[in-house]
């Protein structure tokens, strides 16, 4: 493979220098630091970025469940013509393995199948577990199948009281999170209310998709442990449809928007409190995918700084995957840009040159 050598400003967030041009090099699909006689110049001025995390999304998961392989290959090519480069599949009914052999797709950290309760979650995406005594039993399983992750349903409408309500008792959620650690895994779960999230907590929950019932209390609490939140702000924004299809049940239509009203306020509290929150867009239902810059753009609306977002879409959200920036030896998996995206986030919309694996694909 020809070596390539880019010249521009690495984006990473750890260097007090990296205001200042620096010259990488890429062999073999490789970061390199030091010169590499023959190299061809691909970029002399610019932002390197590393490429960009969704740290939530459903490759294999449309708008009416479960797709074909296929079409799953066709989501992640959209996600990475929009600079998303590393996807967390936040869980999917697919066995998404394959789409991690193809060189020209984003690298896929699998988070393997929701783990619900009957009727607890939409229909055909879970695995439904009728006895919740069943859930560690259940958590062993999905670690062993997915790399690294565990993804959980904390909380869905409950029919019998009509509202969200928690699917799993307190002592069965700190079992399943130990069993998950053991096996060197951790544990995310989706909740949108209030009343899941101090189980989820209490168990040692390493992460929280959607939050938005998150409250001044359980905000310190995860920043007292570290626990990160994805709050996929761009598919709160379906909440108000959720709400008016739920005719038959008036006490989870009116909560959900009252979650909806204030979800940017939340993210706002929790960004000042210091949680660690990432980017992640929830495609794969009723998000669409390559949509990862329109989240970047709602947490900078809520508070957070450009360069912070940025960062969460970039080099920190990597770090949090196990994944390193632009540093030597580094995959090289990165965009090119012609401006600082940490001046105007709509420039996260132009790169100019997308590199995967050492090969530009766009």
């Amino acid at each position: 493979m020809t070596a390539i050598h880019l010249r521009g400003v690495v984006l990473s967030g750890d260097d007090a220098t990296q205001d200042q041009p620096r010259d990488l090099w890429v062999v073999n699909g490789r970061i390199r630091t030091q010169p590499v006689p023959g190299a061809t110049t691909l970029a002399d001025t610019g932002f390197l970025v590393p490429g960009l995390v969704d740290a939530h999304c459903h490759v294999g998961v449309g708008p009416n469940g479960p797709v074909e392989l296929a079409e799953a290959v066709r989501q992640a090519e959209t996600d990475r013509d929009a600079g998303a480069l590393l996807l967390r599949d936040c869980g999917s009914p697919l066995d998404t393995r394959p789409l991690q052999e193809r060189l020209d797709l984003p690298r896929v950290v699998r988070a393997g199948r929701h783990l619900a309760r009957p009727k607890r979650y939409l229909r055909h995406l879970g695995v439904e577990l009728a006895d919740p005594e069943s859930l560690p039993a259940a958590v062993a399983e999905q670690a062993a199948a997915g790399d690294g992750w565990v993804k959980l349903v904390g909380d869905w409408i409950d029919r019998d009281t009509g509202d969200l309500a928690p699917l799993w008792p307190d002592d069965v959620l700190a079992k399943a999170v130990d069993v998950a650690h053991n096996a060197g895994a951790r544990v995310t779960a989706h909740v949108f209310g209030e009343e899941a999230l101090a189980g989820l907590l209490a168990a040692g929950i390493d992460c929280v998709e959607h939050g938005t019932g998150l409250a001044d209390d359980t905000i310190a609490e995860l920043a007292r442990r570290g626990t990160a939140l994805v709050p996929t702000l761009i598919n709160v924004e379906n909440f108000p449809s959720i709400a008016a299809s739920a005719t038959k049940f008036p006490r989870y239509a009116a909560h959900m928007l009252d979650l909806h009203a204030r979800a940017y306020q939340t993210v706002a509290r929790a960004i000042e409190a210091g949680v660690e929150v990432y980017a992640g867009t929830d495609a794969g239902g009723g998000v669409r995918h390559g949509r990862l810059v329109d989240e970047v753009l709602a947490l900078h609306r809520a508070g957070m700084s450009r360069e912070r977002a940025v960062a969460t879409a970039s080099w920190a959200a990597r770090s949090w995957l196990g994944w390193p920036g632009l540093d030597e030896g580094a995959p090289a998996d990165l965009l090119i840009f012609a401006e600082d995206p940490r001046k105007d986030l709509g420039v996260l919309r132009r790169p100019s040159r997308i590199i995967l694996r050492g090969r530009v694909v766009g």
